[in-house]
C-alpha cells in the first residue's frame, strides 16, 4: 500500500472544502454536531451529502487531497475490462471498487472511501498485488461497473442535471441495418436518455411506462396514480435504439423485432434496488415498449395504511386469523389485491407460522414467508407448485392468482384439509367470485364449505392535500348521488398545484367491500344463487358494498365523486346523470 495513506494526514476533510470554498465554517460545524450525535457511526461525507452542503464529487476530490491520494473522473479508457476478472463480480460491486489496471506487480484500484484501510489490505491478500489506491466518486464507480459484460445491476443514479435536453443528436440517421442496432443503443446519448426516462418515472412515482411508436414521434408516458400522463415527445427514428437499449438492459434478444418478448432488470437508484419487468410488442411502427416498476419504496404493507373502514378493518382482521379456509381478494388488474394479500400476510406473519406463496412475479419480499415463483416455461405452474407445496408443510398458503379448475381444486382441497388460503380472482365484486368458481367446474358444496370471505377492492385517486376546496357539483350529479343513497354535505376537489402536476389529485385510496360467508350464505350457494341474490343477502345483513364505501370516503373528503363513478357507477346511473347535466 501506498506511504501516502499511511502516513499522518495534516488536514482534515472539512478544512479542505472550507479551504477550497466548498463548504461554510457555520456548515462544518452543524454537520460535526451530526457527527457526534449518532456517535461517530456516520461519515461526515455521508452528512454533508444529506445535508445538500456539498457534491459528491467536492467531497471526493477533498478526501483524495485528505489522504495524499489522486483524484480521477472515471472513463472507459481509464481501466483494462480484463483486469477486473482478478475478483468476483459480487465483490466488486458489493465494495464499490473498481480495479483499473495493472503494471507489473503493482494494482491502481478507484475506491470511494480511502480510509477503508482494512479492504485495501484485503485486496492486496486477495491479490498478491501492492495495491495503489486513487479516489473517484461512488457514482462513478457504479456506472462504469454497469458498464461492465454480465453486470446484473444497472446504476441510474444521479442523473445528470438538465438530462430533460439530453443530447441526442448524435443520431441523426434513421435505423435500417439491424447488426448497427447493438452499436447504436450502445451509445452515450441513447443510454442518456434511457436511464432518464426510468429515473424521472421512479421519481415521479408511475407504476408503468410506455414507450409507443407514432408516425411522427416515440410517445412516452407514465401511469401515475392508475393514468397515463404524457411525459416525453421525441424524434421517431429513436423507437428502435430506445427499444434495442431496454432490451439489453433486460437481457431480451435484440435481433428479434417480429414477435413479443418479456425481460427483467435491477436498477440502483438512490441506493435501493427496483425491478423493472418489460414487455415489448410489435406494432405498424415498430415495437411498442411497457416497463412495469416495481418500487417498495412507496408500498406500505399494513393493513391500517391501506384505506380501509374501520368495520371492514376489524371483520378482515377476524377473518385472516381463521385456522383454516379460503379468503379471496377480488377485482380488475391494478386494484392493489396483490398488495391487500402481502399486507394481510404480513399481519399473520410470525416464527410459529409456516407461511409458503407461490407467485408470479414476487412482487415484494416479505420477512418470515417462503416465497416462490412460477415458472411457466419449465411447466411449473399453480396448480403444480401448490400441489408440491401442500408437502412443505404449510400453515398459511397464498396463490398469485387462480386461473383455472386444477388451481382452484387443489386450494379448495387444502382449504378442507386444515390450511388458511389466500388467492386473487378477476370479478367485478365480492359475490361473483362464487359464480366464477362455480363457472370454473367447482361443485358448489365445496365452494360452500372453503369460502371464508371475498374482499373486492377499487383503487381511487386521492385529492391532493395541497390544493383541496369544498366545492359545489352540479344539480343533476348532487340528485343522482342523492337516489344512489349518498349524503354528502360538502363536497371536495383538488384545484391543481406543483405537488400533485396540476391534476387535482396525489396518491391513491382503496374502497372495499368484505363478504363474510356465513351459514346463511352457504346455504345459498349450495343451493345455486346467483350473484345478485348473494349480494342482496349480504346487503341485508349488514355488509357495505364498495360503492357505498367510496361514498364514505367522498364524505370524509379524502376522493372525489367522479372518482367513485368512474370505478364503480352503474351504467343506468351514469347515463342518467349525463342526460340530467346536459
Amino acid at each position: 500500500m501506498t506511504d501516502a495513506v499511511s502516513k499522518r494526514r495534516q488536514k482534515r476533510l472539512g478544512d479542505i472544502l472550507i479551504e477550497k470554498g466548498y463548504l461554510r465554517p457555520e456548515q462544518l460545524e452543524e454537520a460535526l454536531e451530526q457527527q457526534r450525535l449518532t456517535g461517530r457511526s456516520r461519515l461526515l461525507g455521508e452528512i454533508l451529502l444529506s445535508l445538500g452542503y456539498c457534491t459528491e464529487e467536492q467531497i471526493a476530490e477533498c478526501l483524495a487531497e485528505e489522504h495524499g491520494l489522486p483524484f480521477v473522473r472515471l472513463e472507459l479508457r481509464y481501466f483494462d475490462p480484463k483486469i477486473v476478472d482478478l475478483f468476483p463480480r459480487d465483490y466488486i460491486e458489493n465494495n464499490c471498487i473498481l480495479p483499473l489496471f495493472r503494471v507489473r506487480d503493482e494494482l491502481t484500484v478507484a475506491v470511494h472511501e480511502p480510509s477503508n484501510l482494512f479492504l485495501l489490505q484485503e485486496i492486496e491478500y486477495l491479490t498478491g498485488l501492492r495495491v495503489n489506491p486513487v479516489v473517484a466518486t461512488q457514482r462513478d464507480i457504479r456506472r462504469m461497473i454497469a458498464s461492465l459484460p454480465n453486470s446484473s445491476v444497472l446504476v441510474i443514479d444521479d442523473i445528470i442535471d438538465g438530462a430533460e435536453t439530453a443530447d441526442v443528436t448524435l443520431i441523426e440517421d434513421a435505423i435500417e441495418d439491424i447488426g448497427n442496432l447493438a452499436e447504436i443503443a450502445g451509445q452515450s446519448p441513447v443510454i442518456r436518455l434511457v436511464n432518464y426516462i426510468i429515473f424521472n418515472a421512479v421519481k415521479e412515482g408511475a407504476s408503468d411506462i410506455h414507450i409507443e411508436p407514432a408516425e411522427r414521434c416515440v410517445r412516452v408516458r407514465y401511469r401515475i396514480d392508475g393514468r397515463l400522463q404524457k411525459a416525453l415527445e421525441l424524434p421517431a427514428h429513436l423507437a428502435a435504439p430506445i427499444s434495442s437499449r431496454i432490451k439489453i438492459m433486460a437481457g431480451m434478444d435484440i435481433s428479434e423485432r417480429r414477435l413479443p418478448q418479456d425481460g427483467r432488470v435491477n436498477v440502483m437508484l438512490e441506493g435501493r434496488k427496483i425491478d423493472l419487468r418489460v414487455n415489448t410488442f410489435p406494432g405498424q411502427r415498430g415495437e411498442k415498449t411497457v416497463i412495469r416498476i416495481l418500487d417498495t419504496r412507496g408500498v406500505s404493507l399494513n393493513l391500517e395504511d391501506l384505506g380501509f373502514s374501520e368495520d371492514i378493518l376489524t371483520q378482515l382482521r377476524i377473518a385472516i386469523r381463521a385456522p383454516n379456509g379460503i379468503i379471496l381478494a377480488t377485482g380488475p388488474t391494478g386494484s392493489g389485491k396483490s398488495t391487500t394479500l402481502y399486507a394481510c400476510l404480513n399481519a399473520i406473519s410470525s416464527m410459529e407460522n409456516n407461511i409458503c406463496t407461490v407467485e408470479d412475479p414476487i412482487e415484494y419480499h416479505l420477512p418470515l414467508v417462503n416465497q416462490f415463483q412460477v415458472q411457466e416455461k419449465i411447466g411449473l405452474t399453480f396448480s403444480k407448485a401448490l400441489r408440491t407445496l401442500l408437502r412443505q408443510d404449510p400453515d398459511v398458503i397464498m396463490v398469485g392468482e387462480i386461473r383455472d379448475e386444477e388451481t382452484a381444486r387443489t386450494a379448495i382441497q387444502a382449504a378442507l384439509t386444515g390450511h388458511l388460503v389466500f388467492s386473487t380472482l378477476h370479478t367485478n365484486d365480492a359475490a361473483s367470485a362464487i359464480t366464477r368458481l362455480a363457472n370454473m367446474g367447482i361443485e358448489t358444496y365445496l365452494i360452500s364449505a372453503a369460502l371464508n370471505a371475498v374482499l373486492a377492492q377499487r383503487l381511487l385517486r386521492r385529492i391532493c392535500t395541497k390544493c383541496r376546496h369544498p366545492y359545489e357539483p352540479p344539480r343533476p350529479l348532487r340528485r343522482a348521488l342523492e337516489r344512489m343513497g349518498c349524503q354528502c354535505e360538502v363536497f371536495y376537489k383538488g384545484v391543481g398545484c406543483k405537488n400533485c402536476r396540476n391534476t387535482g389529485y396525489k396518491g391513491r385510496i382503496g374502497i372495499h367491500e368484505l363478504l363474510i360467508i356465513t351459514d346463511d350464505i352457504r346455504d345459498m350457494i349450495v343451493a345455486g344463487a346467483s350473484a345478485h341474490q348473494i349480494r342482496k343477502a349480504a346487503e341485508a345483513n349488514g355488509m357495505v358494498n364498495i360503492r357505498q364505501d367510496g361514498f364514505r370516503k367522498v364524505q370524509e373528503g379524502l376522493t372525489t365523486i367522479e372518482e367513485v363513478l368512474h370505478a364503480v357507477g352503474d351504467i343506468v346511473e351514469l347515463a342518467d346523470i349525463g342526460a340530467g347535466g346536459g
